[in-house]
């Protein structure tokens, strides 16, 4: 079980059975906004408050490293695009549409819906 505490700090829960293990995977000192697992669950994308994208990878146990920051516009929401983990799609507040590369953060596509996006 993932989690991420107010203060931007990553949990980790090793349940098994009545017992249970908590370790701190990372803190990048932003409030975590939503954690999003890639689909063959290798690779973790972390969406800050602030509109920042960071990617953890759990088998590595490294350090959060950030991908996307926020520019003119606030990194709304972001997610993995299928299938595989090599790419993920972002949407900001103003409605810019973007396909990244994850190895190194490059922006390999933008789409502008021209409208104000918003998270219900």
């Amino acid at each position: 079980l993932y989690f991420s505490a107010q203060e931007g700090i990553l949990f980790f829960y090793h349940i098994k059975g009545l017992q249970y293990e908590m370790k701190i995977c990372a803190d990048i000192l932003q409030p975590i906004s939503s954690i999003i697992f890639s689909p063959d669950y290798t690779v973790l994308l972390l969406v800050t408050d602030q509109g920042t994208v960071y990617t953890y990878k759990p088998a590595h146990s490294g350090e959060a490293v950030k991908l996307l920051d926020a520019c003119s516009s606030c990194f709304l929401a972001a997610d993995f695009l299928t299938p595989g983990d090599k790419y993920c799609v972002s949407v900001t507040i103003s409605g810019e549409v973007q396909v990244w590369f994850l190895e190194d953060g490059t922006s390999l596509s933008k789409l502008n819906l021209d409208v104000e996006v918003h998270v219900t």
